[in-house]
Order: C-alpha cells, then structure tokens, then sequence
C-alpha cells in the first residue's frame, strides 16, 4: 500500500492517548441520553433512563452569556422551550427558570449533569462552539469537570476546541466530530486532515452516513476509536457495527 503523504506528521502530531481511550470502546452511547417516548432529549429523565440500562451518554453543551455550560442542543430556545432567542443572550441565572418543554424540568447546567451522572455510565460532551470565541465556553467546561470521578470526553466539530483542551487540559479525553457530507472531495479531505492536526484528538465521532470512510478507516488503523452518530436503524447498526467502535444511537 502506498504511503499517504499525510502518513508522518499524522503520526508526529495526532498519536492517541490509548489508556485514556480504552472506555470508548465496545460501549453504546445513548444520543443526548436515552429520549423519546416523551422524555426529552438532554434532560434529567433522558439521563437517567441511560443510566438505569447501564449505556453511555452523549450530551451537547452551549454557553449562556458569559460562558456557563448549560446541556442543550440548539442555540436558540424555540425548538425544546416555551421561550425564543439566542441561548448565549440570556444570563444563566435566567435560564434556570427556563422549563424544558412539556416538563417540569428547567435548563440543566452541566454541573448538575456530572452531579446526577456521577461517574456511573461513560459521558461525551459535545462542545457547541463556533469558531468565534471558544474560550469562555471551555473553561467553564473545564472548571465544571475539575475533580469529576468517572470516564468522560469531550468533544466538537470545531478543530480550534479540541486544541483548546490539548493545551489546557492535555489529559482530557478529547474527540473531534466529523462529517462528510456536502464537502467536495478534495476540498473535505484537505479539512479533515488540517482538522485532525490542529484539534489532536484522541477519538474519532463519525457521521454513521459516511461509513464506510477511507478518513475513519486510517484512523482506526492508528489504534484511534471511531464513534459513529446517530444510529437509529438497522442498516447503520451494522455500519456502525463494521466500521466503527461505539455507536451514538437514538431508539426508533
């Protein structure tokens, strides 16, 4: 097999970290906890659910206004609240009043999220940051996982995020998220590649549409996990269960 020009700084930069990805491996990670059925997703009861059949938990995190991680998708309130408008415009001490729809639960800072997780089930964190001003965000990711006694990842789309906790929390389990769709070829591998040398991960999160991917496939011939998202049917369970290492999944 011909040597990818990319083969040794790949090596040199993005060598992962293998005792601190040995938990992502082999597991089922519930896509922002175990929802549906009319539990919410990223709420307390989704968390619980995951905890209570023992799979992992993927959650999302946003930055209130001054960077307090609250565990929501979106960035604007519409979709999952009674209230509109940019998350990061609303102070956090705002949005713990806001009531997540048709419960009776409010927004969730991560800090209680780790509290009710408490190192029961493995937990990734997906960092929803731009690529504006990560900083305020990850460190109140970082303060909020200080003295935290379980596995846990983070992870995000945004390569700037991954280098973020390289320099500032090197031993963090950290991942990048990676999609392939709508990214002409040349241009998407030259981003992945770029990507990966500038966030180091230690994991792959795979978009289950890509697999079977060339990019993930090297990767996993690193000894690099790849997890792949969302798994909701039959036909990317066996993808997933061919091309990956853990599936991100939603129930049907």
């Amino acid at each position: 097999m011909r040597s990818s020009p990319f083969a040794l700084p790949d090596r040199l930069i993005a060598t992962p970290a293998e005792k601190r990805v040995a938990f992502l491996r082999g597991r089922s990670f519930a896509h922002r906890g175990l929802h549906g059925a009319g539990v919410i997703e990223n709420s307390r009861a989704a968390f619980r659910a995951a905890i209570a059949v023992g799979h992992g938990i993927e959650c999302d995190v946003q930055a209130a206004q001054g960077g307090e991680a609250f565990v929501f998708h979106d960035d604007t309130l519409d979709r999952l609240t009674g209230e509109s408008g940019a998350l990061a415009d609303r102070a956090a001490a705002t949005l713990d009043t806001v009531a997540l729809s048709g419960t009776d639960e409010m927004l969730p800072r991560l800090t209680e999220m780790l509290a009710l997780v408490s190192g029961r089930v493995p937990l990734l964190i997906e960092v929803k940051a731009g690529h504006g001003g990560i900083g305020p965000l990850c460190v109140s990711v970082r303060r909020a996982l200080e003295g935290y006694r379980g596995p846990v990842a983070v992870m995000s789309f945004n390569p700037e995020v991954g280098r973020w906790f390289a320099d500032h929390a090197p031993r963090l389990t950290r991942g990048l998220v990676v999609s392939e769709q709508g990214k002409p070829r040349l241009r998407g591998t030259a981003e992945r590649w770029l990507s990966l040398w500038r966030a180091r991960p230690d994991f792959l999160a795979y978009d289950v549409r890509d697999l079977p991917s060339r990019f993930a496939a090297r990767a996993r011939r690193r000894d690099m996990p790849v997890l792949t998202w969302t798994v909701r049917d039959a036909a990317a369970e066996a993808r997933a269960t061919a091309h990956a290492d853990a599936p991100i999944y939603e129930r049907p």
